[in-house]
C-alpha cells in the first residue's frame, strides 16, 4: 500500500482531537497481501474521520510466532513495530486480531525488559481497532455510506475479548442506508480460524467453522461481515465448500462504499 494524507479536517465534534491526528496506519500482513482493498477502505474512512494518515514500512504484528511460542521471533518483530510506529499520536489496525496482539500482548511479552517495556506500553496505549477507533477516539459514526443489502455480523474473538470491540461496528452500521442488520445466533462464538489454531488442529477447527456456517446460512442474510480477515476467509471457505452463496466483505469495505471488488472467496 502506497502512503496516504489528509489536510482537510472535518467539521470539530464534542470529544474529538482538537487537531487532525496522525495515525498510521498498520495494514495487517493478511490484509497487503490478501484483500488491499481493506487497507484502502481502512485509510478512507480514517481520513473522512479527519485524520492524517500514513503507511510505514511495516512487518507481521508477531501474532503468528507468538501462539506458537517463539517468543525470540516474536520480540524481532515486535521490536520492529514498535520502532515504526512510535512517532504517531495513533496507531489503528482493520484486525481486532492485530491491534490485540500489540495492545494486550505486547506489554506482556517485554513484562521484564526494562529498555522496551516503556516503549510497548506506549504503543498498546495508543492503538485500536478501526470501527472502536472511529467511533470511540473520533466519534465519527456517520460514513456516508449506502448498502441497500441484509447482512448479518461476526464477532471476532481477539477484537471482542481483548478490545472490547462488539457495539463499536454495529453502531457504525447502523447508519448506513438501506442495510439491514440480521444477527446470526451466537454471533460472538468462535468461526474457528483462530490463527495456527486452524492448522495445529484442523478437525477441531472444522468442527467450529461447521456451526458457525449453520448460523450464517440460518440468519437468512445474503452478506457476512466482519471486522477481522482472518475469520472472514475462514468462513468464506466453509460457506464455499457447502455450496452456500453467501457475499462475504469486511466491514471496512461496506463503511467506506468500496464493494466494487469480489467478495472474499469469490475470484476475479
Amino acid at each position: 500500500m502506497s502512503e496516504s494524507t489528509s489536510e482537510t479536517p472535518r467539521e470539530p465534534s464534542p470529544g474529538r482531537p482538537a487537531r487532525p491526528p496522525r495515525v498510521g496506519l498498520f495494514v495487517t500482513c493478511l490484509v497487503d497481501l490478501m484483500r488491499p482493498s481493506v487497507g484502502f477502505a481502512a485509510a478512507k474512512l480514517l481520513e473522512e474521520a479527519g485524520c492524517r494518515v500514513e503507511v510505514p514500512s511495516q512487518t507481521c504484528c508477531g501474532q503468528p510466532a507468538y501462539n506458537s511460542g517463539d517468543r525470540g521471533t516474536t520480540r524481532d518483530l515486535a521490536e520492529q513495530v514498535i520502532d515504526a510506529f512510535a512517532g504517531f499520536d495513533y496507531v489503528v489496525a482493520p484486525s481486532g486480531s492485530c491491534a490485540g496482539m500489540i495492545r494486550t500482548h505486547y506489554p506482556e511479552l517485554f513484562h521484564d525488559d526494562p529498555n522496551w517495556l516503556p516503549r510497548a506500553n506506549a504503543l498498546a496505549a495508543k492503538t485500536y481497532e478501526l470501527t472502536s477507533f472511529l467511533v470511540d477516539v473520533m466519534f465519527h459514526t456517520r460514513t456516508g455510506a449506502r448498502f441497500p443489502r441484509r447482512v448479518t455480523y461476526h464477532d471476532s474473538c481477539a477484537g471482542l475479548r481483548e478490545l472490547g470491540v462488539q457495539n463499536q461496528p454495529r453502531k457504525l452500521l447502523g447508519t448506513v442506508e438501506g442495510l439491514e442488520l440480521v444477527e446470526m445466533a451466537e454471533s460472538d462464538v468462535c468461526c474457528g480460524f483462530g490463527g495456527t489454531f486452524a492448522v495445529k488442529y484442523g478437525e477441531i477447527s472444522n468442527a467450529i467453522v461447521e456451526a458457525k456456517a449453520k448460523n450464517i446460512a440460518e440468519s437468512g442474510a445474503p452478506v457476512l461481515l466482519a471486522g477481522d480477515l482472518g475469520c472472514l476467509m475462514n468462513m468464506a471457505g466453509k460457506l464455499s465448500r457447502e455450496g452456500k452463496t453467501v457475499e462475504v466483505r469486511h466491514i471496512a469495505e461496506v463503511l467506506a462504499n468500496m464493494t466494487d471488488e469480489p467478495a472474499i472467496g469469490a475470484g476475479d
